[in-house]
């Protein structure tokens, strides 16, 4: 039971840790005007160029066209990684300024992935079989 458990919270656990850790990139290396200050000036630290690639993947939408090819991936094939990485891309989307393609990705994400766990907690065929065998005489 408890091994259950843990397979099917581990995703969702995973999907707060990239929750925080997005965030603390928005709030912490992004939005800060010190930190632009700092690579505004003459000498550049060294994550100044990790930085400006994290602004230019906002401003051209990467983040959000990123986690609406991954849901497009998760809804044809049923797979649940593909929907966490849906709906990770879409969390990732949704903190880096991509609002509208983020909801849906991590909206989508999420669904299809609760899905799929619901559908993996179904019994399986070993009753079934016989369920659809029809008897002559009761």
């Amino acid at each position: 039971m408890k091994s259950n458990l843990w397979q099917r919270g581990w995703p969702w656990l995973a999907l707060l840790l990239v929750a925080l850790g997005v965030a603390w990139l928005r709030y912490g290396v992004i939005e800060p005007g010190s930190m632009a200050q700092q690579c505004s000036a003459g000498q550049l630290p060294w994550w100044c160029s990790s930085r400006q690639l994290l602004v230019l993947g906002f401003l051209h939408n990467v983040y959000g066209m990123a986690a609406l090819a991954a849901t497009a991936l998760a809804l044809l094939w049923k797979r649940p990684w593909l929907a966490w990485l849906a709906a990770a891309l879409g969390i990732v989307a949704l903190q880096l300024y991509c609002f509208e393609s983020g909801a849906l990705a991590a909206l989508v994400g999420c669904l299809r992935l609760l899905r799929l766990q619901a559908n993996a907690l179904t019994p399986g065929g070993q009753y079934r079989h016989h369920q659809q065998q029809v008897h002559p005489q009761p």
